[in-house]
């Protein structure tokens, strides 16, 4: 069971208790950051990538991921960045979550979607599930959304409510082949038809997100991607 801990807002001294998430390691193990309970809460007054991410190794199998620095939102509006303990610091897998005997292929375990980050930790925790590695902020900022790279991929996240469209899927496409890479787009709006078409003819998988943080495949290519992963 994920631990709990005390953390004061820094800005309006109030207390609460927070546990950070879990998340599936690729051995099938649930896995969270150790928090450090001596550590300090800051205020998020601005976002860099780089910062984002808490290193955390696996109880189970020692593999070593970048996963969603934990945060707290108070009622006050300020968002906390709690402390973990260490950059390798990890918890115990979760009860009943064991990676013995366990396939690569395991159930997908969704993270809830609410916000523009979370949309983008669960095409992450998404990709990871499918096998990709060194998962990172893409090195070109996408015409739309927030772009993400992995070995070998190019992954688009549309995080707005308007529907991506013919240009976006081309711009997409476009730069990953200079990169020679393969691509994907994660939409939480859906596509117009003609970005649909166009990813058909150009082998762009397609995905929406709900908000669950499920990823549903919309199209042939991202039926394939789902069922057979990273190659």
């Amino acid at each position: 069971m994920t631990e709990s801990v005390p953390v004061r807002c820094p800005a309006c001294r109030r207390e609460r208790l927070y546990a950070a998430p879990s998340y599936p390691c690729v051995c099938g193990a649930s896995v969270a950051p150790r928090l450090d309970q001596r550590g300090t809460p800051t205020a998020v007054t601005h976002r860099v990538w780089d910062e984002e991410w808490a290193a955390v190794r696996c109880g189970a199998c020692g593999r070593r991921d970048q996963w969603p620095y934990p945060e707290l939102g108070c009622p006050c509006g300020t968002v906390l960045r709690i402390p973990v303990a260490g950059p390798d610091a990890s918890s115990a897998p979760a009860a009943g979550n064991t990676a013995v005997g366990t396939p690569r292929r395991r159930a997908f375990q969704p993270v809830t979607t609410r916000t523009a980050r979370d949309a983008v930790t669960a095409a992450a925790v998404y990709l990871r599930w499918l096998g990709y590695r060194d998962i990172r902020r893409a090195d070109r900022r996408p015409s739309s959304g927030i772009g993400i790279a992995a070995r070998g991929l190019l992954a688009q996240v549309d995080p707005t409510i308007r529907p991506a469209s013919l240009r976006d899927v081309e711009c997409l496409w476009l730069t990953a082949m200079t990169e020679t890479a393969d691509c994907v787009y994660f939409s939480l709006a859906g596509y117009t038809p003609d970005a649909r078409t166009r990813a058909d003819a150009l082998g762009v998988p397609l995905f929406v997100l709900d908000l669950t943080g499920a990823p549903q495949p919309v199209n042939s290519h991202a039926d394939e991607l789902d069922a057979t992963g990273a190659r």
